[in-house]
């Protein structure tokens, strides 16, 4: 697929992520979460600004609390956007010292999907988990070294977990009660063998996006797991993409560069954005985070 993708924030970021729409202040939000911060761009009239989060930041979600549920390093916090502080919430029991969060969705009944993951990226420890109303309880696959997503379809019927080391996206079926067994959906290996599926997202026809980190591209799947489209981003390290606008028609896609040599920047010079692209599909607004 031909379209035009600009970089609209240079934030040089180290490692992009979460990227996500709040349709209620229509801002995104995004992460670096090596350098603990927490970014918000207004599209209506370019402001933007970088919070600094008390550790290792990977995903923030608007609740109905007004403030952001936000997955660190430790376990959940609340940001207040008006205060810029970070308040501790709740630690993940069980959870290793030297895993982290990494990326997270919210479904249609305001539970949040998340994943961790071990920060040295060598040890199967990571897991997924569902938070329900103050709730946390292990749910969906184990044994993952990076966790990504997960992502939850429009109807709610369907969840996608991402491993990105094994370049594998699963599914589960999805409802009100919880999540069932996941299967494969997509080996991306097959398809792209030196890049990694990372964040995922799902548009309003109930096609799955991912970013490819190595990849250089997001590309889409159909809910069979076709491979239908493909857009080239301009940074080598593609982390995630979220659907934003007044019509949810606006892609935004994160990057990353911890991974990138000096000549890996001179042909990617535009890496570590924050770029858009005129998605060809809507998207779907994310249920805000039910606290309580």
């Amino acid at each position: 697929m031909s379209v035009v993708v600009n970089r609209v924030l240079d934030t040089q970021s180290q490692l992009g992520e979460g990227v996500l729409w709040d349709a209620a202040r229509k801002v995104v939000w995004f992460v670096d979460i090596k350098r603990h911060l927490l970014w918000h761009f207004d599209p209506a009239t370019g402001s933007n600004s970088a919070s600094k989060a008390p550790e290792q930041i990977g995903w923030a979600i608007p609740s109905d609390g007004g403030k952001l549920l936000c997955g660190l390093k430790t376990g959940l916090f609340l940001f207040s956007p008006d205060t810029q502080e970070f308040e501790f919430l709740r630690g993940v029991p069980g959870e290793p010292a030297t895993n982290r969060l990494n990326d997270a969705c919210s479904d249609p009944w305001g539970r949040v999907w998340f994943g961790s993951m071990d920060d040295g990226e060598g040890d199967a420890s990571g897991r997924f988990y569902v938070f329900d109303r103050g709730e946390i309880r292990a749910a969906g696959p184990t044994g993952i070294t990076i966790t990504n997503g997960p992502t939850v379809n429009a109807q709610g019927d369907r969840i996608y977990f991402t491993d990105t080391s094994s370049q594998k996206i699963m599914v589960a079926n999805l409802s009100v009660s919880g999540v069932g067994e996941a299967r494969l959906f997509v080996d991306t290996g097959a398809l792209f063998p030196e890049a990694y599926p990372d964040g995922p997202v799902v548009d309003a026809e109930g096609y799955v996006w991912t970013g490819l980190y190595l990849g250089g591209r997001v590309v889409r799947f159909s809910p069979d797991g076709d491979l239908v489209d493909s857009i080239e981003i301009p940074a080598r390290d593609v982390t995630k993409m979220a659907f934003g606008g007044v019509d949810l028609k606006t892609a935004y896609v994160t990057s990353a560069t911890k991974n990138m040599e000096p000549a890996d920047m001179e042909t990617y010079p535009l890496a570590g954005g924050l770029y858009t692209f005129d998605a060809p599909v809507a998207g779907f607004a994310q249920a805000q985070v039910k606290l309580g």
